[in-house]
């Protein structure tokens, strides 16, 4: 799942508006963000595969350090803890928003288990490994994460209050725009010059600068 992830982000911000909307896109996709940087070192591996699935070109082989049940707890909850430890200066609200930083965290695993092949270990590569698999039907999946994104995008801005014209404007925008790459990531042919190294810098690039447009979109609003 890619752009998906993007709800449990907009729905997070309204339960704390306290919280950046460009932090909560790097928390959701926090273990994904240290999947690919382990790839790049070897500590984690997938394989390109052309049409490994309908809606993918990897073979994700061995990811227990991130995308593992257990990881998902032991990430969460090092995220609370960093949080916590750094958000003095919001007196009682210092509980409120750690919380919803690693349940954006978390939710990460849950929002994968729907559209992952059975790659998902619960703690060791070599334990039960979990994915209904939706990545299987392409249409599915992008009506899936579409859905989710929209809605949770609708739901923020119902939330908040624009006041600007660019925040009122540019954050249909940029979900439109979302939408669109999210599209051509999963049914544009695979890249005959792709690697693991360009697609691991290409996809935190993407989440990076996904967060920092976010991040300003989100200072429109209220």
């Amino acid at each position: 799942m890619f752009v998906g992830h993007y709800a449990a982000s907009f729905v997070l911000k309204t339960v704390d508006k306290k919280v950046s909307l460009g932090l909560l896109f790097l928390a959701v996709q926090f273990v994904d963000i240290l999947f690919f940087t382990f790839a790049l070192f070897g500590i984690e591996r997938f394989k390109i595969v052309e049409h490994f699935t309908q809606s993918t070109h990897f073979d994700l082989q061995y990811m227990p350090y991130t995308h593992s049940f257990a990881a998902t707890l032991f990430w969460g909850l090092s995220v609370f803890v960093v949080a916590y430890l750094s958000t003095a200066r919001f007196g009682n609200d210092r509980l409120k928003i750690s919380v919803v930083l690693a349940l954006a965290v978390m939710s990460h695993w849950f929002l994968d288990l729907l559209v992952h092949t059975p790659d998902l270990p619960l703690y060791s590569n070599d334990s039960l490994k979990l994915g209904f698999g939706l990545w299987n039907h392409a249409i599915a999946t992008y009506i899936l994460e579409a859905v989710l994104l929209t809605g949770s995008a609708i739901w923020y801005l119902y939330s908040t209050q624009s006041t600007a014209k660019l925040g009122k404007y540019a954050m249909v925008i940029f979900v439109l725009l979302m939408l669109i790459i999210n599209g051509v990531n999963i049914f544009a042919p695979l890249d005959a010059n792709a690697t693991v190294v360009s697609v691991s810098l290409s996809a935190l690039t993407a989440y990076f600068v996904f967060a920092i447009i976010a991040y300003w979109l989100d200072s429109k609003r209220v």
